[in-house]
């Protein structure tokens, strides 16, 4: 994230503006081809009406290997250092891209919080997000499993699976070519520079991005669902 909260996100996004400087966030799994791929399938309508889509990142950095704690350090489960857990570190990709897919406007926002390593902050996280045109998002984040990458989008026609084991993707059991990655947050950053221009999709996506997993945080600290109030970016 670009700060713990939006109000911080948007000081420095204003800071960055109001001294020419030239600000891209990294977001780097919005210019992956994959991304770019499934955007085009669920824009072509062969899904249909999208009901459910799921994303989930993980890795094993916090379990125990031959006696050691795990390969993370433990400035990652700090929450002064770490600003928070799983969902906050790794969980933000997952969010930018259920994001992109299904929407930045959910009403509702759930989150389920565990720690299987019992390291201090969640390593396990499940949040859960309600739209209003009845759609259903989930983000998954761990730092105790090593699975791969996975993508799933749901609609009333047909379904899309992205796997990045082997980096495939499917759609309705076909199997559909994944294009190069497009131009990286750093190369964005230079092109900004170069060209006097301000990466304002960049920083609107950004901004959403600190919102949800703010909210996130709030709804597990809760143990409940908690109305959520953001701003859609298509």
């Amino acid at each position: 994230m670009l700060a713990p909260t939006v109000a911080e996100a948007t000081e420095i996004i204003a800071a960055a503006d109001a001294n020419g400087v030239k600000l891209v966030v990294s977001l780097p799994r919005l210019a992956h081809g994959y991304t770019q791929a499934i955007r085009d399938v669920i824009a072509g309508g062969e899904l249909g009406r999208l009901t459910y889509g799921r994303v989930r990142l993980s890795h094993d950095g916090a379990i125990p290997r031959n006696g050691n704690d795990g390969w993370l350090p433990q400035r990652f489960f700090d929450q002064k250092a770490a600003i928070g857990g799983a969902l906050t570190d790794l969980g933000c990709h997952p969010v930018y891209l259920l994001q992109l897919f299904l929407g930045a406007g959910p009403e509702t926002v759930s989150a389920t919080y565990r720690s299987v390593a019992g390291r201090g902050l969640e390593d396990n996280a499940v949040v859960t997000v309600g739209y209003p045109d009845q759609k259903i998002g989930v983000i998954e984040a761990g730092f105790a499993s090593p699975n791969p990458f996975t993508i799933e989008i749901f609609g009333t026609d047909g379904s899309l699976t992205y796997t990045d084991e082997g980096n495939v993707l499917r759609v309705a059991g076909k199997q559909l070519p994944v294009p190069e990655h497009s131009l990286d947050p750093f190369g964005q950053w230079v092109d900004h520079i170069t060209e006097g221009t301000r990466a304002d999709d960049n920083l609107a996506r950004a901004v959403e991005l600190t919102r949800l997993v703010v909210a996130a945080n709030e709804a597990a600290e809760q143990g409940q669902a908690i109305a959520y109030s953001g701003k859609e970016v298509s």
